[in-house]
C-alpha cells in the first residue's frame, strides 16, 4: 500500500511539472498603458508555473513586495532577465525598485487569492506612493480572481 501511495504522489508531482507553463512579464519603458509599465501588469498563473521576467529597456528588475505566506521572496538583478516559479498560492506584489515612485508595479495571482486581505491592505500604501501613474495598481487588483 505504501508503495502505491508513493508512485501516485510520484506521478502526481510529475505531472504538475509536465504541464506547468512559463509565461513572459516585459519590463517597458512605455506603453499603451503609459510609462514605465510591466506587460502585461495582471497575470493569472497556476501553482507550478514560472514567470520570465524580460528587460526590453535599460534600468529595469523586478522585486516582490507582497507575497503569501509560505512563498519565498524574489529579485532579479539589474537589465537581466530572469525566471521564478510560484508554488504557493496566493498574490504577489512587484515592482521595479527604481521606478517604483512612478508606480512600475505589477501583480500576479497565483491560484486562489490566500493572501487578498494583506493585499487589499497593501494596495493603497503602495498607490500612495506613486508620484505618476496613479491609480494602475487598483486597476490590477481589481482584476484578482476571487
Amino acid at each position: 500500500m505504501k508503495k502505491i501511495l508513493c508512485v501516485v504522489a510520484l506521478s502526481a508531482a510529475f505531472c504538475v511539472n509536465l504541464f506547468a507553463k512559463d509565461y513572459e512579464v516585459k519590463m517597458l519603458d512605455v506603453n499603451a498603458e503609459g510609462t514605465m509599465v510591466f506587460e502585461p501588469g495582471f497575470l493569472k498563473i497556476e501553482p507550478g508555473d514560472s514567470v520570465t521576467f524580460i528587460p526590453t529597456h535599460k534600468t529595469h528588475w523586478a522585486k516582490s513586495v507582497v507575497i503569501p505566506a509560505g512563498a519565498s521572496k524574489f529579485e532579479g538583478k539589474l537589465d537581466e532577465k530572469f525566471t521564478t516559479k510560484f508554488d504557493v498560492e496566493g498574490v504577489y506584489i512587484y515592482e521595479c525598485p527604481p521606478h517604483k515612485i512612478m508606480n512600475m508595479i505589477g501583480i500576479i495571482q497565483v491560484g486562489k487569492p490566500t493572501n487578498l486581505d494583506k493585499v487589499n491592505a497593501a494596495v493603497p500604501k503602495l498607490e500612495k506612493r506613486a508620484s505618476e501613474n496613479k491609480g494602475r495598481l487598483e486597476n490590477y487588483a481589481k482584476q484578482i480572481v476571487k
